[in-house]
């Protein structure tokens, strides 16, 4: 598994992403996961199961120095004190001492940024975390993060796959050294019918979703957290990285539209 280096921390470029996964399933979702050699567990506080996620690594057994947790603050909480509440709890869920990456999960058209970001800091120099960074956040407010604040931003996670054009963030995170982590990688199963995808996949004797998953992990400063619930799953998004996807291949996965996006919900910023 290749890793992205970032603000001192080191990423799985393939991890599991777990919205909507909950209780006993979310429990042994991550389970079957750390058994197969997933290191990159994403969750966050609105996804209401870091407790079952905290009791699947606690039974896994492997080294915390081994595993990259991610979880997220709410937009709702981007107070300094609601922040630090909304961690400390986040912490006892998962039953961990820090976490490895928090991310502010959605903006909030009434946050103080400056504030924002200092109270993560805090965080960070109390090494409750080792990272922070954001999450759909687009270029103007990466700018005010990075440029106006200076915070150390160690990621911006968004929405990104093969049918969704996300080149203006990618650039200007590239340009930073920032890694970009895509959520709904698979476009929410769209990819299954897919005819580009699926001829591509015909070819490597792969899936149109793995085509499409190992088209993302491969791009530089990219990571993925496919959301997998079932074992299978899992497997066959691991089994995506040893697709060798040629020239030809990104060609045509680069003339697809780019104009689908699965997640837009009425808090949304303006997206680039």
């Amino acid at each position: 598994m290749d890793n992205l280096k970032t603000q001192g921390i080191s990423l799985p470029k393939l991890g599991l992403g777990t919205f909507r996964m909950e209780g006993d399933a979310c429990l042994a979702a991550v389970e079957s996961a750390l058994s197969l050699g997933y290191r990159h567990i994403d969750t966050a506080e609105m996804y209401a199961n870091e407790e079952a996620i905290g009791a699947a690594i606690a039974a896994s057994r492997v080294p915390r120095g081994e595993l990259h947790v991610t979880t997220k603050v709410w937009y709702e909480n981007l107070k300094p004190d609601a922040i630090h509440r909304a961690f400390d709890a986040s912490l006892k869920k998962l039953r961990l001492d820090h976490v490895d990456l928090y991310l502010v999960h959605w903006p909030s058209k009434a946050a103080n940024w400056g504030a924002v970001f200092e109270a993560l800091m805090e965080l960070k120099e109390e090494g409750c975390t080792r990272a922070i960074g954001v999450a759909n956040f687009p270029t103007a407010l990466l700018k005010t993060a990075i440029e106006d604040i200076k915070a150390p931003i160690a990621c911006n996670q968004v929405e990104y796959h093969a049918m969704l054009d996300q080149s203006k963030v990618l650039a200007y995170l590239a340009a930073k050294s920032i890694p970009l982590v895509a959520y709904c990688p698979l476009a929410q199963g769209r990819f299954a019918t897919d005819p580009v995808l699926s001829e591509i996949g015909a070819k490597h004797n792969a899936t149109a979703a793995q085509v499409a998953l190992k088209w993302l992990v491969d791009q530089d400063g990219v990571a993925a957290i496919p959301k997998a619930s079932r074992r299978e799953s899992q497997e066959a998004n691991l089994d995506a990285l040893k697709i060798t996807l040629d020239d030809a291949d990104r060609r045509k996965i680069a003339a697809m539209p780019k104009n689908i996006r699965c997640v837009d919900p009425a808090f949304a910023p303006a997206w680039d």
